[in-house]
């Protein structure tokens, strides 16, 4: 009873000016005086944003009418951005690339008094993670959310247009994103007058080359404009100079795609969802030695055990048989069983845990996996996608590249181990986009967790063989 009066004196003195709280202070206090949830997921059918993750029904404008989409956009569109921002912050909505970075506060950055240039948004659809394959689902088969989205989120920041950067590969993805793009201009959706609202705004595809590093955002604006994908140095941010210029953000499709169905239910709705600071629903890929791989949506901070074993039919052998987890694509460093027991998929305690929620993409290793041999490949495939830019990365990582096989093969001294920690330590930090930290974490998991088996394989060798004695040359 006195949570319910203090909640209705709280509202009254808002409603009547006596307050100074915002609606976002209203809901955080009235967030603050409700019991905290300690239990999260599973997520019931009502309350899924894509409704059409497994493409069982229509993606083009017909289907996705059907399902919601475009509902009240018109509204939404006409309540401002200063509205719609606030909405999105209220969520608590944090990037879904990767970074989490909170989106709310990252599209006000592009709320400042206009010079005469005008304003972009681009979506990074450059899907290159390994293990990673989200945002090609949403394109393939919920486009119109994607699209409606970047509407939303266009008017968030004054936008006049937005360009989906669309990894290269994704042939089946860019044309059912093209298809539905032409379906919303026929039906006036966007464009000029963009729903009836007075808001021209355009969207445009631009379809990449696979270059992994396309995928840090100042390396995809640079390959928008026609050059080599190659990080740029921070400042300027792409708020102040971004694509050809002007003022840009540069989201990720999951983030995007979930703004409208924030702005419709509201973004106390979404931020029930997960524990504080990790709010929302997400779309987790679950792959590797798992029974039924599968990408599916579900609520933030829900256990990882509870996630594979309820999702994906279990860990390939039984939960005994697991080895370790990849929680969050491959440049996220894996974590043990004992830790995988009771960690929670949110950014926060998987920070704890000593790696990262990155983009969700959990890769699964049972005990029939040469732990070593897959980090091994990792650390080759971040050598082969380095744009070249930065000593450190260039450099470091094809030495650790050559360091990893040695320890595959057990061609090493104990020695080494602390040798390569030191090299990723001398990476991580030191380059002008994160690629270095991706390529040296995964090594460095493997340290932390799997030490005694790297000197159990170079044990091995030396013990088949074993090393020779100099001969000495008799005068």
């Amino acid at each position: 009873m006195k949570l319910i009066m203090k909640t209705i004196f709280i509202m009254y003195n808002v409603k009547y000016g006596r307050s100074s709280f915002s609606r976002a202070h209203l809901c955080s206090n009235i967030a603050a005086l409700l019991p905290k949830k300690t239990k999260f997921g599973p997520l019931s059918d009502q309350d899924r944003i894509f409704t059409n993750l497994y493409g069982r029904h229509e993606w083009r404008l017909k289907g996705a009418l059907k399902r919601g989409d475009w509902y009240k956009t018109k509204e939404i569109i006409l309540k401002g951005s200063d509205w719609i921002i606030n909405e999105v912050k209220i969520s608590g909505l944090r990037g879904r690339g990767g970074a989490g970075f909170p989106t709310g506060m990252k599209w006000s950055f592009m709320n400042k008094p206009s010079d005469g240039r005008p304003k972009y948004l681009v979506v990074n659809a450059d899907e290159g993670e390994p293990g990673t394959c989200k945002d090609r689902e949403i394109m393939r088969h919920d486009p119109h959310k994607l699209i409606e989205g970047c509407l939303v989120a266009g008017r968030a920041m004054g936008a006049r247009a937005a360009y989906i950067y669309i990894r290269g590969e994704f042939y089946n993805e860019s044309s059912n994103l093209q298809v539905a793009i032409n379906e919303a201009y026929k039906s006036q959706l966007i464009g000029k007058n963009a729903c009836g609202s007075g808001y021209d705004f355009d969207v445009f595809v631009m379809r990449g080359a696979g270059a992994y590093i396309c995928g840090e955002e100042t390396a995809l604006i640079e390959s928008l404009e026609g050059k080599q994908g190659k990080p740029r140095l921070k400042p300027p941010f792409p708020a102040d100079i971004g694509v050809f210029g002007c003022p840009t953000t540069v989201s990720n499709v999951e983030t995007v795609a979930v703004a409208p169905e924030i702005c419709r239910r509201g973004g106390a709705w979404f931020a029930g969802f997960g524990r504080e600071r990790n709010s929302g629903t997400k779309l987790f890929n679950i792959s590797g030695h798992v029974n039924t791989p599968c990408t599916v949506e579900e609520e933030m901070s829900i256990p990882l055990r509870e996630l594979i074993e309820r999702h994906a039919g279990g860990v390939r052998g039984g939960w005994d048989n697991l080895l370790g987890v990849i929680p969050g694509g491959s440049s996220t460093p894996i974590i043990p069983r004992h830790v995988c027991d009771d960690v929670l998929m949110d950014f926060d305690d998987l920070v704890r845990a000593e790696t990262a929620l990155g983009t969700a993409a959990v890769i699964v290793m049972d005990k029939s996996t040469d732990v070593i041999r897959a980090i091994a490949r990792l650390v080759e495939f971040y050598k082969h996608e380095s744009c070249g830019q930065c000593t450190p990365c260039r450099e470091g990582v094809d030495w650790m590249d050559n360091m990893m096989w040695r320890f595959v093969r057990g061609e090493a001294a104990v020695s080494e181990i602390d040798m390569i920690w030191e090299l990723s330590k001398q990476i991580e930090g030191h380059t002008i986009c994160a690629l270095g930290d991706g390529a040296a974490w995964p090594v460095q998991g493997l340290i932390r967790h799997f030490r005694q088996v790297m000197e159990s394989r170079i044990a091995q060798y030396n013990k088949k063989n074993p090393p020779r004695e100099p001969e000495i040359e008799m005068i």
